[in-house]
């Protein structure tokens, strides 16, 4: 039976989207809903909204504070100069840096000259660096020194421009406008190419999500929608916010949660977001005092460590509103933590994929608190979700299958792959999650297995094949296993089973150097255990990782 808020919510949504609403309604020639109102390509996003909210304190980074008519007037002169660096409708724009004003610039600066903005992983070694860049041929990497460095230390021969992202805006942007010339910039349609995100698949090495400009915007407006209809909701029970929005920046950029729901949604709704260059519980707690800080967003472990520092109550944390976690699953437990560690603060939770620009369900106030192992209904009007069966049959509620998901949001494939693309969709473009759940009678979404071999490390996700080739690169090792194990403050974890080659020698130091310079640091196993004898197989030859999660995993 619908709660009480999900009755209040559909009658507010359905105010939004009916005549004379915030919200016009159209079709896609899929027949999936879009924004017909709203702009549907990301310049003409940032130039609407960047007006709509001009005045508005966009970026707080540091000293430095800056409006969004200050993000799009710098955006366009870069823009102008990547047009006149031969830059064009198409070519792929690296950006390989940590959070800053900078990154938001430069994204848009290269939406804007018609280039597909390439989000690099900021926590990439040379050879993951390595596969990305050469998967996606960029025509310009734009990075900061760290990353550079790693780039420049990887294969291949990139046109790379480092940029001073610790100095203010205007000097850290210089290098990039150290030519007078300026270009015209291209017309860019709805169905042009917009983003390239690296997801990591079962398979090993990450593909590249690659995503049109009506999928970003369609994403964007799916969040947008959702906090009108609470807005709405709020405004009819005369419970108003009483500060403006403002969000800590605690997840990267180059993530989706970061892209989608936290940077681009903060243009639609003119929130405010405060950077971060790097987590530290003590720091965000003094941020949210000194910034107000109304909407948190991380993976659960983040809002596990401001629940548990011995220092909170040292802190005003009150003008949080909503703690919402993406990315990993958080544990039930936590839920009535917060109720009671932050009570004027709503926690939720969010499901969706890199592939469907993140957006998916959602579980929002009392809702979660009745149903925390859910991660809520289908994100109304724009998301579809599915339970799949056999040859893609539709399940009803309460049977188990595969969750499908099927929006305008979604990607347009994988770049450069088009086996993988092909595997991803089913004939009516259902994106095939990989998570296996369950829609209740009330179209909640339980999640509870995984298909595919991925570790989802504090909102981060591992190919259990990738950990393993790396492995196995080790002269010494002559049998390897990656698998999850369950972690209270990351979620899961990596967990690696090895046999050394007969003769050989290695120990667990030795083998952590040799994975040092191989994997991003949250791909490296927390564990690694040595087996003196062979790992066991199944009937097929394969080795039997489920045996060794059960023996291993706890």
């Amino acid at each position: 039976m619908p709660s009480a808020l999900d009755r209040t919510f559909d009658e507010s949504l359905a105010e939004v989207l009916g005549p004379g609403g915030r919200i016009v309604l159209d079709r896609d020639g899929e027949g999936r809903a879009i924004a017909a109102n709203f702009p549907a390509t990301l310049p003409a996003f940032f130039d609407a909204f960047c007006a709509l909210n001009g005045a508005v304190e966009a970026v707080v980074a540091g000293d430095e504070r800056l409006t969004y008519a200050d993000l799009n007037a710098s955006a366009d002169r870069v823009a102008g100069a990547l047009a006149a660096r031969g830059i064009g409708k198409g070519d792929r724009v690296a950006i390989a840096m940590r959070n800053c004003p900078v990154w938001i610039v430069t994204y848009m600066a290269a939406l804007k000259a018609g280039a597909i903005a390439t989000l690099v992983n900021g926590w990439w070694q040379p050879g993951e660096l390595d596969h990305a860049l050469r998967l996606t041929e960029p025509a310009l990497i734009l990075a900061d020194g760290p990353r550079a460095a790693r780039i420049a230390a990887a294969a291949g021969e990139w046109n790379v421009i480092t940029l001073p992202v610790d100095a203010h805006l205007d000097r850290a942007l210089a290098p990039l406008l150290d030519r007078a010339a300026t270009a015209p910039l291209p017309q860019i349609g709805p169905e042009d190419g917009a983003t390239i995100l690296f997801t990591s698949g079962s398979t090993g090495e990450a593909k590249g999500a690659f995503s049109t400009h009506r999928a970003v915007t369609t994403g964007v407006y799916s969040y947008a929608t959702g906090l009108i209809t609470l807005l709405n909701v709020l405004t009819k029970e005369n419970r108003l916010p009483s500060n403006p929005p403002r969000t800590l920046v605690s997840v990267p950029f180059f993530h989706v949660t970061g892209e989608v729901p936290l940077m681009l949604n903060s243009f639609v709704i003119g929130r405010g977001m405060v950077i971060m260059p790097k987590w530290d519980v003590v720091e965000a707690m003094r941020l949210i005092e000194a910034e107000k800080i109304t909407y948190f967003v991380g993976v659960p472990t983040m809002s596990l460590e401001l629940m548990n520092h011995p220092d909170r109550d040292k802190y005003d944390l009150s003008s949080l509103t909503d703690i919402t976690a993406g990315g990993a699953p958080r544990p039930i437990s936590h839920v009535k933590r917060l109720q009671h560690d932050f009570p004027n603060a709503q926690p939720a939770l969010g499901y969706g994929l890199t592939e469907t620009n993140a957006v998916g369900c959602s579980n929002f106030w009392s809702n979660y608190a009745d149903k925390p192992a859910s991660t809520g209904r289908a994100q109304k009007p724009f998301v579809e979700v599915g339970i799949l069966g056999d040859d893609d049959r539709a399940l009803p509620p309460n049977s188990r299958g595969e969750i499908a998901i099927r929006s305008a949001a979604n990607i347009d494939g994988y770049w450069n792959n088009p086996a993988a693309t092909a595997a991803a969709f089913t004939a009516d473009r259902f994106f095939r999650t990989g998570d296996i759940g369950y829609l209740d009678e009330d179209g909640y979404l339980f999640i509870v297995d995984r298909k595919k071999d991925i570790i989802i490390r504090g909102g981060e996700n591992i190919a259990c094949a990738e950990v393993e080739a790396a492995l196995y690169d080790c002269p010494a090792i002559d049998e390897a296993s990656v698998f999850g194990a369950p972690d209270e403050r990351l979620g899961e974890v990596p967990v690696a089973v090895v046999h050394v080659e007969p003769g050989a020698r290695l120990n667990e130091p030795e083998l952590r150097a040799f994975l040092a310079p191989r994997l991003a640091a949250f791909k490296v196993p927390a564990r690694i255990v040595f087996s003196e004898e062979s790992l066991p197989r199944l009937g097929t030859g394969k080795i039997d990782r489920v045996a060794l999660r059960n023996q291993f995993a706890h």
